[in-house]
C-alpha cells in the first residue's frame, strides 16, 4: 500500500469527524492537524480513548526532526490512536492523566537529548537556553528525564505497559559512566522500573511492541524483538546464564561484565565496552546479558535497518516516515519560538546512521552504522512541502543528515558485510568494499536546486573530508552552488596520537580537501572559506597536543570562534577512556584530562588570540614547558604578562600654617 492510500484510508475516517483543537484551524483534507494533547482534543474527534501516549521532554514541534513526534506520527500511520504530552509537569502523577488511560502503553522519550547534556555544559555550569523549549527556557523538562516521567506514568496507570525509547535510553541501556555524577550508574531499565526498552531508531521495534499488545498479549511475554532490551528475575537470570562461563553457546546470549565489575574495576569496563561496541552490526550481532545483583538484564539484538526506497519491502521504509502528513510548524498552544524548530524548519534530512565510527560520537551508537538512505522523490515531495509553508523565501538551510557525503553509501559485499565486525568504514583506512560512489548524492543536489521555487540550498551538515576527496567532481558542485561562503567541516585535532585516538583521519586528509575546496571556489569565482571544528580535552590528549593544535591554528591563519570541549556522553568509546584511561579497543593505556581547569586551559590553548584566554594559556604552557611560546614576536603563541604600573599614592596636602 502506498503512502498516498495510508493517509487516505487510515487518516480520514478518524479525523474528518469533529472540529479541531481550539486552537488550531481545519488544514486540507485533515480536520485535526496536531496530535492530541488533551482530553478536549480527544473529546473533538469523538474518541474515548487513545491506544499509545507519547511522553517527551521537547515541546510539541510537528516536524520529523522531533524524533518523538516522528515515531508518534509513524504509529498513527500504522492505524494506531496516538496522543502525546510535551513537556508534561512531572511534579505530580495528575498531568499524565491528561490524556486518560491507554489502551496499549505509555511510550516515553527525554527528547532529541540527554537531559543531563541539555542542561549542563562540559565545566559542569547550567546552560543559558533550552533549544528544544518554548522561548529557550531552562526547567521545562527534570533530570534525567526518563525516569521521572516513567515513575509518574507508573503512578498514573500502574497497569499499563511503560515502553522507554530516545537516545537517553538508548545510550544509558547497559552500565554507564555518567559525567553529571561521576560515577558508573546501572541500566536505565532497572532505575526507570520500565518494563521495556527500545534503542537505537525504534520504528520497527515499537511497531512489533504495540502489534503485539494490541492483539493481547501480555508485555511480561514481549522478549524476542529486536532492539528491545527487558529485565530478568532472578530465577529467568540463573536458568539464562545455566553457569559463570562468558563463551557464546547454543542459545546463550554473550555476558558481558556485571554492573558491579564495571563499577568498581576499570578494566572490566574497558573490557565491557569493547564487546559491546562489537556486537553493534544487526546483521551478525548476538544478544547480550549483563547482571546487575541477581538480576540481569537482556539486550535482544539491534534492529534491522529500513528499506532505502518505498515499495521495495514488506517492512518499513525511510521514504514512508518523511511522507507522514506533519504540519512542520511548533503547536499553537506555544506563543514563543521554538529555537531548535528555527534552526531545522527549512532543512531536508536525507539519510541516517554513519559509519565513520568517531569514538566521541554516539550517533553511531544510536543510528548505526549502516546508512538509511530516502529516495529522491521523498525528498522532493518534502522540498514542495517547505514551499508551501508561509515563511520560505526559496533557501534549503541544509541537505544532509549526521554526515553530508554519505547519502546511498554502503558496502558493495553483502556476503563481507553480513560478516564484519570493524567499527568503521574509513579508519585507519577506507575500506576497500565501501562504495564511495558521490553520484548519488550530487545527482540529488542537482535534482533539490532545480526544483521550481529553491533559490539556494545549503550545504550545513558535516562532510567527511576523507570521503570527499575522492570525489572532485562532488567538492566542485559543493563549492560552485551549496555554499553560502562558508563550509563547516570538523578536522577535530592535529595530533597524529590525538587523532588515532579519536578514530579520525590524519590531518593531511583535511589539507587535501582544503586545497580541492579552494581551488574549486576560485574556479567558481566565488571567495569562500571552510570553517574547521576542534575538539579539546579529548582522551589521549595531553598539553603537548593541544600545543601542537594551537600552533597549527596560527599557522594556518584560524581564530576558532568555538570549540568544542570534550564532554564523556554515556556509552561512547571516548567516554570510557575518560573513565578508565584505557583505550578499550586497543587496551593501551592513556592521559585523560579530567580536571575542570585543565580542560579550561586546554580550551584557552585553541582560543590562542583571543586575551580573555592569555592568563589560562600562559598558565598552559608554562605547565607545559614551553615558556618559549610566551613573547610578543609572531612566533610567540600568546604575549607575556602585563606589568602593571605602581600608581603613586596621592599625599595630602599640607595644611598651610596658621
Amino acid at each position: 500500500m502506498g503512502m498516498g492510500d495510508t493517509h487516505g484510508s487510515r487518516f480520514a475516517a478518524t479525523e474528518r469527524a469533529a472540529g479541531p483543537h481550539p486552537k488550531v484551524q481545519s488544514k486540507g483534507p485533515f480536520a485535526h492537524p496536531f496530535l492530541p494533547t488533551c482530553r478536549e482534543d480527544l473529546d473533538a474527534r469523538g474518541w474515548d480513548e487513545v491506544d499509545i501516549v507519547i511522553v517527551s521532554g521537547d515541546a510539541y514541534v510537528d516536524h520529523p526532526a522531533f524524533g518523538p513526534v516522528l515515531i508518534a506520527r509513524f504509529l498513527e500511520g500504522r492505524g494506531y490512536r496516538v496522543g502525546i504530552l510535551p513537556q508534561p509537569d512531572w511534579q505530580s502523577a495528575e498531568p499524565f492523566m491528561a490524556l486518560g488511560k491507554p489502551r496499549l502503553f505509555f511510550g516515553i522519550s527525554a527528547g532529541n537529548l540527554d537531559s543531563m547534556l541539555n542542561r549542563l555544559t562540559a565545566q559542569k555550569k547550567n546552560r543559558a537556553e533550552d533549544q528544544y523549549s518554548p522561548g529557550g527556557r531552562t526547567g521545562c523538562r527534570p533530570d534525567r528525564a526518563t525516569m521521572a516521567y516513567a515513575q509518574r506514568c507508573r503512578e498514573a496507570y500502574k497497569d499499563v505497559p511503560v515502553v522507554l525509547g530516545g537516545i537517553e535510553a538508548s545510550l544509558r541501556r547497559i552500565a554507564h559512566y555518567d559525567y553529571w555524577s561521576d560515577k558508573v550508574r546501572r541500566s536505565i531499565l532497572l532505575d526507570s522500573k520500565a518494563d521495556l526498552l527500545v534503542f537505537g531508531m525504534g520504528e520497527r521495534p515499537i511497531l512489533e511492541i504495540a502489534r503485539r499488545l494490541s492483539e493481547g498479549e501480555p508485555v511480561g511475554d514481549i522478549r524476542d524483538v529486536r532492539g528491545t532490551a527487558h529485565v530478568l528475575s532472578e530465577a529467568d537470570t540463573r536458568e539464562v546464564i545455566g553457569d559463570t562461563s562468558t563463551s557464546v553457546r547454543d542459545g546463550k546470549p554473550l555476558l558481558l561484565p556485571s554492573y558491579e565489575e564495571v563499577r568498581s574495576d576499570k578494566h572490566a569496563y574497558a573490557r565491557m565496552a569493547k564487546l559491546f561496541q562489537l556486537e553493534t552490526n544487526p546483521k551478525n550481532a548476538r544478544a547480550l546479558l549483563q547482571l546487575h545483583g541477581k538480576r540481569a538484564v537482556y539486550y535482544n539484538p539491534p534492529a534491522l535497518p529500513l528499506e532505502d526506497d518505498a515499495g521495495k519491502g514488506t517492512g518499513v521504509a525511510m521514504d514512508e516516515l518523511y511522507d507522514l502528513p506533519f504540519t512542520r510548524t511548533p503547536h499553537p498552544m506555544y506563543d514563543e519560538p521554538i529555537p531548535a524548530f528555527e534552526t531545522v524548519k527549512h532543512s531536508v534530512v536525507t539519510m541516517r546512521g554513519c559509519f565513520g565510527g568517531c569514538t566521541f560520537c554516539s550517533i553511531t551508537e544510536h543510528e548505526g552504522r549502516v546508512i538509511q538512505s530516502r529516495s529522491a522523490d521523498s525528498v522532493l515531495r518534502e522540498i514542495r512541502e517547505i514551499r508551501r509553508m508561509g515563511d520560505f523565501r526559496g533557501t534549503i538551510t541544509d541537505l544532509g543528515g549526521p554526515t553530508a557525503n554519505m547519502y546511498k553509501m554502503k558496502c558493495s559485499k553483502p556476503e563481507v558485510e553480513a560478516k564484519c565486525r570493524r567499527l568503521s568504514c574509513v579508519h585507519p583506512f577506507v575500506c576497500p568494499n565501501l562504495g564511495t560512489d558521490h553520484g548519488p548524492v550530487i545527482d540529488l543536489m542537482k535534482q533539490v536546486r532545480e526544483e521550481e521555487g529553491v533559490k539556494h540550498v545549503f550545504i550545513a551538515s558535516g562532510v567527511r573530508t576523507d570521503l570527499a576527496e575522492l570525489s572532485p567532481e562532488y567538492v566542485s558542485e559543493l563549492a560552485r552552488h551549496h555554499v553560502g561562503g562558508h563550509l563547516s567541516v570538523a578536522p577535530e585535532h592535529v595530533s597524529k596520537k590525538t587523532l588515532s585516538h579519536m578514530k579520525k583521519p590524519p590531518v593531511a586528509a583535511y589539507e587535501r580537501f582544503t586545497a580541492m575546496f579552494r581551488q574549486c571556489s576560485q574556479d567558481a569565482g566565488k571567495e569562500q572559506y571552510e570553517i574547521p571544528y576542534f575538539i579539546s580535552g579529548h582522551p589521549g590528549c595531553d598539553m603537548d597536543d593541544m600545543i601542537e593544535l594551537a600552533l597549527w591554528l596560527k599557522k594556518e591563519g584560524y581564530k576558532p570562534r568555538q570549540v568544542q570541549d570534550f564532554i564523556p556522553t554515556p556509552m561512547s568509546i571516548a567516554s570510557a577512556m575518560y573513565w578508565t584511561g584505557i583505550d578499550p579497543l586497543s587496551g593501551e593505556e592513556i592521559y585523560v584530562a579530567r580536571g575542570l581547569r585543565e580542560k579550561r586551559m586546554q580550551k584557552a590553548l585553541l582560543l590562542y588570540w583571543d586575551p580573555t584566554q592569555h592568563e589560562l594559556a600562559r598558565e598552559a604552557l608554562q605547565q607545559a614547558g614551553r615558556q618559549d611560546l610566551i613573547g610578543k614576536s609572531p612566533s610567540h603563541l600568546v604575549p607575556p604578562e602585563e606589568k602593571r604600573a605602581w600608581r603613586q599614592k596621592r599625599r595630602k596636602p599640607r595644611r598651610p600654617p596658621r
